[in-house]
């Protein structure tokens, strides 16, 4: 496993937390140059919008570029299309790819395994449109690095072709709450271990926390396409990137773990305003250099 520790002072995390904040009552704009044009015609039966960073010459298909799947975070249960298309965007940059951004469907009308199965199917749609899956990208954030990783052992489990790597930011890899940074970092983040009961209870109806795929640190992690998995060293859910991380590495699994210090959950979307922070433009940076190893 290759661990990297991102430095940051504690002006750096003021002014991530800030600019998150600022983003509530004035929500950033969508660059001008993005492109919401469809690529393909199909999406799997899933509500979802493709965003493009800049428009391609129109030989550059998706069989040569490749596709980003975004896969959204908010605890399973909402949605913000707004900053979600400019989430898409950045990664858009980043991994010099279209990027297909997934509306899966949302608990608690929706409980697992929908979501789930919504990934799944657009991601599968790609490779029913003859996109290579040696050039697909499955990237999620929160929960949905979670769904991410959780349609990774979906996918091996029914032999599908593997995507080319898997980008999980501040995923929750195994929802029986039993990762000791909940405990140890508690105060210092944004969410607590009442929120993520909260979490785990209205997406699982019901199913099993310490069983694989709603729990992928539980799973059979052989296999696995390269990860990077990146986490805030003050995130509750630290442990859950690392373990899972630690796992799919002695599994043996390509994986890379960046730790940003100093840093809370959904710092990541910091990298949404519209000059990036010196954290957000080191993680865009990171993104960018492993996809294009990948």
């Amino acid at each position: 496993m290759n661990l990297t520790h991102i430095p940051a002072t504690p002006d750096d995390s003021a002014k991530v937390l800030a600019a998150i904040t600022a983003m509530q009552s004035h929500p950033p704009v969508m660059p001008p140059d993005a492109d919401l044009t469809p690529v393909l015609p199909h999406t799997g039966g899933i509500p979802a919008t493709w965003v493009t960073a800049s428009r391609h010459p129109a030989d550059d298909t998706v069989t040569v570029k490749g596709v980003t799947v975004y896969v959204h975070g908010g605890g399973f249960e909402y949605t913000n299309p707004h900053l979600e298309q400019i989430m898409a965007y950045r990664l858009s940059q980043a991994t010099g790819r279209p990027v297909l951004a997934v509306d899966y469907r949302l608990a608690p009308a929706h409980r697992y395994p929908a979501a789930l199965q919504d990934v799944v199917a657009a991601y599968r749609s790609l490779l029913a449109q003859d996109v290579p899956a040696s050039r697909i990208i499955l990237a999620g954030e929160s929960a949905g690095a979670t769904l991410v990783l959780s349609a990774l052992l979906v996918l091996k489990q029914a032999g599908d072709a593997l995507p080319a790597a898997a980008l999980a930011i501040s995923p929750q890899t195994d929802l029986t709450l039993s990762s000791p940074s909940i405990d140890a970092n508690d105060g210092q983040d944004v969410v607590n271990r009442a929120v993520l009961d909260h979490v785990r209870t209205q997406y699982l109806a019901g199913a099993q926390p310490d069983a694989a795929p709603q729990s992928p640190l539980h799973g059979d992690l052989r296999g696995l396409p390269p990860l990077l998995v990146v986490a805030g060293s003050k995130e509750v859910l630290l442990d859950d990137g690392r373990r899972f991380a630690e796992a799919a590495s002695a599994a043996g699994g390509s994986v890379c773990l960046d730790i940003y210090d100093g840093m809370p959950h959904a710092f990541h979307a910091s990298v949404l305003s519209a000059e990036p922070l010196p954290t957000s433009a080191t993680l865009l940076r990171r993104i960018a250099e492993w996809s294009r190893a990948s």
